[in-house]
């Protein structure tokens, strides 16, 4: 099933999700999109709860020379996550990142700044938390963000996701209390392949979106 574009990747996410919360106990949900390709999933997901919707803004860090690739991720003011097992076959360290990840937290910083205008994040702790993105490839973000959000003690933990690589599902089962994929197809390569329309979402419908403004995504 490809989907035709990212609020149909949220409309068929969040049937799956209202099934799952007829059989759960939810306690006052929050719903967490990871900007900017998760929002707009996001939003019918949050409708179908009647959540709340908010972003956690989180950064990958790239491999030098080829930014696309993920090898590590920021959030908040956590350390820099990062995928160890690739940093030793790219003979990378650490330390050797330590500008990219300052750039990026000053980009996350930035974002933030943008999406909320101000506002202060919203509280996690005690809450049913389902973090939504537009799909998993290496994972390395979502698994910075689950991270970040177990920090702040949620009752419970979801991660929601129309689309992923299978070994990737499975590594991040660990870090949260439910994973939710409606797909997770043989042979995947990118996330972009499923869908119909993958346009790059603007800031503008990001911060539309979180005003309650209509958003064109």
């Amino acid at each position: 099933m490809h989907f035709r574009d990212r609020r149909h990747a949220g409309q068929e996410l969040a049937a799956r999700l209202t099934e799952w919360a007829a059989a759960t106990e939810v306690v006052d949900p929050l719903v967490l999109a990871l900007p900017r390709g998760g929002v707009p999933v996001a939003v019918p997901v949050a409708q179908a709860l009647r959540a709340p919707l908010d972003v956690l803004v989180v950064r990958k860090i790239g491999v030098p020379g080829r930014p696309e690739s993920g090898i590590g991720a920021v959030a908040g003011d956590d350390p820099p996550l990062f995928d160890q097992q690739s940093l030793t076959v790219l003979g990378l360290s650490e330390d050797r990142l330590a500008d990219d990840v300052d750039r990026e937290r000053a980009e996350l910083r930035r974002r933030e700044q943008l999406y909320r205008s101000g506002r202060p994040a919203p509280a996690v702790r005690g809450r049913t938390v389902i973090l939504v993105d537009d799909g998993l490839a290496t994972g390395v973000t979502a698994r910075a963000a689950l991270r970040h959000l177990r920090r702040q003690e949620p009752a419970r933990l979801v991660l929601a996701v129309p689309v992923s690589d299978a070994g990737t599902a499975n590594r991040l089962r660990a870090e949260a209390d439910d994973l939710l994929c409606l797909q997770q197809p043989v042979g995947f390569r990118a996330v972009g392949e499923w869908y119909e329309d993958f346009a790059q979402v603007p800031d503008e419908d990001v911060i539309a979106t979180l005003d309650g403004g209509p958003a064109t995504s």
